[in-house]
């Protein structure tokens, strides 16, 4: 490439300088007398020798000029590395060390001119810039992109990749490495497919263009040249290849001579054939300094380092899928943009290195000193160091944009699936479960092996979703009823298997605390349970929160032997009737209610079989509740005391409250020492009848039953109206059918009054004589007041009065699970 020439002093890697050299640069970047990365050049006269700093071969040489004196040694954008100190000259001729601060001075008198003379020695200014001025970055863009005319041609960049860092990571630049006296760090082997018939055939292709790079570099770093001209030249090699690919390709040629450098020096002390290069690369010398060479070598570790980054990373951006990101992406767009300027950089910091090797094999001891060459390197490092950050930011912007298109697609799918016809069960359980690489994502309950999906197939499959904050309670009695189903085989209520689906948030982090918390609950569980959370993946969490409307509280999903959803949530029914409610579908639980009315046995069905025996017995019974133990004393005493009066046999249960703390608790064990009613001792009792209650309610609202058309439904609400109130409450009833209810204070005071109303007793009956007392004490102006359970479903917008049949005001409330 022809040049033109320039001022003497222009700095290496384009420093500070007049903005007329500065431009001269950019048009002519092959100036006669531009400093060099390596080779011998004669010195002016009054040249002060640096050693480690090798100049241009010019036939011409014009005298060095010192700069004005305003001029500070500084590198814009970038911060001297605290460790690093000024660099230190040896002038071996006086055998002194003098610190080297950036600026120009006459030689010392005792310099041998034969010695300068020998290596072409030129000052470097330690302000010299590593990069273009802002106001010329466009046109030095435009020139590094003249040089991309890719023509399609594709290279597996990956394994050519691998092996250019397997040399450096086996040739580690170190003192002790020449010496023989350390021991180097073990290496992982190459895998036996990176060195495939197809990669060492494209090896094989490439093999001409490699050494074509190889000799440029080190024929510019030892013969002279300049750095800005030969990285040009190296892109123009490389202008038909990706711009990962010329990456790839540069750095796999200084990785030839990098390793062969290398290998020598490690070798030499064993091998007497490395031994015999080594003299004449002049190594054994260079050990006589060996402590000296530490920075430099540390340098170019750590600039090795980042070029390696920044190919890993440009590598990265190239394999990006097209189908999920498009070019009009803001982070690819930016990547595009200052990509070609990363590879540039990448290059002359390879250019960097090699004039490093060439140093040592050139000069041998007389280049051993060179701290201001390592702070060249050094600011090269952090250069790249910078661009690489930046990089990776774009990446993981478009990392990010892909994962959430990747997880919009993938609900897509799944919401697809579930409208699909399937001829089993397999596609829809593979979607929810994934089996990546794992051909075993369930532990079998009863024996605690892991097994495949197959075992689920064409059976009916109940999937129990939660996260790991479900209630033991929960777990009891779903245990129960699964227990049950399964001590008849030949039934068809135990045609079906239950899959726990623990679904975690997948942006809080997976700790020690919550796998322990993860083993427990799946030791504890009889059925099939999910391996690990880690097989439910982001897209199916989402369609199970948005679709299946699942929150906080366990659902019970129910899928048919052909996948499909025959019930979003059985679990209501699966309280309500236990395995009665098989096949636990929708028109299974319609055909269920039809058969039902408001009676004690639906309340109480299965929790206390003493009820059962009342109720055979013709008893009349009373369900009462609250926490208030004031008014449990008066109310069970004034029962009693009226029954007596009435001659009728009554018994009487406390239920407690919903959410059973240990206030219930307390007013259990009160109930019991004086006697007062009967109570359930285990408060999993008191709570099954409350979710009982709960679970009637959500399942008239899955069906879309109202207040207004379903007398059931309007006693449900009265009756989570009372446990909602801060009172207590009462529900009396006659055998099956013959029922009544109210507020406890409103209880409490019709008993009282039993004189004013038992002359109606006779001709009525008890029940319909309390009943007929109690709606005439009933005040409408203060009705009740309604807590609805918060689990998953559709909590309705309206909600109608159970007493007074008006519109309710909502309210949000939150509430923790202590007293």
């Amino acid at each position: 490439m022809a040049s033109k020439p320039t001022t003497a002093n222009m700095p290496l890697m384009g420093g500070q300088a007049a903005a007329a050299n500065v431009q001269q640069l950019m048009t002519n970047p092959t100036p006669a007398t531009m400093p060099l990365m390596g080779g011998p050049r004669p010195a002016a006269a009054n040249v002060q020798p640096q050693l480690g700093i090798q100049q241009n071969a010019a036939a011409n040489v014009q005298q060095l000029q010192s700069p004005p004196a305003h001029v500070q040694p500084h590198l814009p954008g970038h911060q001297t590395p605290g460790h690093l100190q000024p660099h230190m000259v040896i002038n071996r001729a006086q055998g002194s060390i003098q610190p080297q601060t950036g600026i120009r001075h006459a030689p010392a008198a005792g310099l041998q001119p034969q010695l300068a003379n020998r290596h072409g020695m030129q000052p470097l200014i330690k302000g010299d810039r590593l990069m273009f001025s802002t106001s010329d970055d466009n046109v030095m863009l435009k020139q590094i992109q003249s040089t991309h005319v890719p023509d399609g041609r594709e290279i597996d960049v990956k394994p050519l990749l691998q092996i250019i860092e397997d040399i450096f990571k086996r040739a580690v630049p170190s003192v002790n490495a020449i010496s023989g006296l350390g021991t180097q760090p073990m290496v992982e082997a190459l895998e036996d497919k990176t060195y495939q018939s197809s990669f060492l055939g494209m090896l094989e292709a490439l093999a001409y263009l490699i050494d074509r790079i190889s000799c440029e570099i080190t024929c510019k770093c030892s013969g002279g040249g300049d750095a800005h001209a030969t990285a040009m030249a190296i892109l123009n090699m490389l202008t038909s290849y990706s711009w990962d690919a010329k990456l790839a390709l540069a750095l796999g040629a200084f990785a030839v001579t990098y390793g062969e450098f290398w290998l020598v020096a490690q070798s030499y002390t064993s091998n007497q054939l490395a031994k015999a290069v080594a003299i004449l690369k002049q190594l054994p010398e260079i050990l006589e300094h060996a402590s000296m060479l530490k920075p430099q070598f540390d340098a170019i570790k750590n600039l090795i380092k980042a070029m390696v980054d920044i190919s890993k990373c440009v590598f990265e951006f190239k394999q990006l899928p097209s189908h999920y990101i498009t070019t009009d992406f803001d982070a690819i767009s930016s990547a595009n943009a200052h990509i070609p300027v990363a590879v540039y950089w990448t290059i002359r910091s390879i250019l960097a290195c090699a004039s490093q090797l060439t140093g040592l094999t050139l000069l041998g001891r007389e280049h051993m000193v060179s701290t201001t060459e390592a702070w060249e390197l050094s600011s090269l490092a952090h250069k790249l160091s910078n661009m690489h950050s930046h990089l990776t930011a774009l990446l993981h912007n478009c990392y990010k944009y892909i994962d959430e298109k990747k997880h919009i697609e993938a609900l897509h799918n799944i919401r697809n699936l579930f409208e699909m016809l399937h001829i089993d069960n397999m596609r829809v359980l593979k979607a929810l479960i994934c089996q990546k690489d794992d051909l075993l994502p369930l532990v079998d309950g009863a024996t605690k092996r892991r097994v495949n999906l197959d075992v689920l197939r064409r059976k009916n499959v109940l999937l129990l979703i939660s996260d790991l904050d479900i209630l033991q309670e929960e777990l009891s009695i779903l245990e129960q009823i699964y227990t049950e189903s399964r001590q008849y085989p030949t039934r068809n209520e135990s045609q079906y298997e239950v899959v726990w689906l623990p679904v975690i948030d997948p942006a809080m982090p997976w700790t020690d605390t919550k796998q322990k918390q993860f083993d427990s609950l799946q030791a504890a569980m009889p059925w099939y349970t999910v391996h690990h959370p880690s097989l439910i993946e982001r897209a199916v969490v989402r369609f199970i929160k948005e679709d299946w409307q699942f929150g906080k509280k366990p659902i019970l999903v129910v899928l048919d032997p052909q996948g499909r959803v025959v019930c979003p949530n059985a679990l209501h029914m699966m309280w309500i009737w236990g395995s009665l409610a098989f096949p636990f579908t929708t028109a299974k639980e319609e055909a269920l209610w039809r058969e039902e009315t408001w009676r004690l046995e639906l309340l109480v069905d299965g929790i206390d079989p003493l009820i059962g025996n009342w109720i055979s017995e013709g008893r009349y019974i009373c369900l009462y509740g609250g926490e208030d133990l004031e008014w449990i004393r008066k109310f069970t005493t004034t029962a009693n005391a009226v029954a007596q009066a009435a001659g009728i046999p009554l018994g009487m249960v406390y239920v407690g409250k919903s959410n059973p703390k240990e206030r219930v608790r307390r007013n259990t064990a009160t109930i019991t020492v004086e006697k007062l009613s009967h109570c359930w001792q285990d408060l999993t009792s008191v709570w099954f009848f409350w979710v009982r209650l709960e679970s009637m309610w959500h399942s008239k609202i899955q069906l879309g039953r109202t207040v207004e058309n379903d007398n059931i439904m309007h006693e449900i609400m009265a009756m989570l109206s009372y446990d909602s109130s801060e009172g207590g409450w009462a529900v009396f009833s006659k055998g099956s059918a013959e029922m009544t209810r109210a507020k406890g204070s409103t209880f409490l005071t019709c008993l009282e009054k039993y004189e004013e109303w038992k002359g109606q007793v006779p001709p009525k009956g008890f029940l319909p004589a309390l009943k007929d007392h109690l709606e005439q004490l009933h005040t409408p102006h203060h009705c009740n007041r309604l807590v609805l359970p918060g689990t998953a479903g559709n909590i309705p917008e309206k909600v109608v009065c159970s007493e007074c049949n008006r519109l309710m005001e909502r309210f949000i409330m939150y509430q923790c699970c202590d007293e």
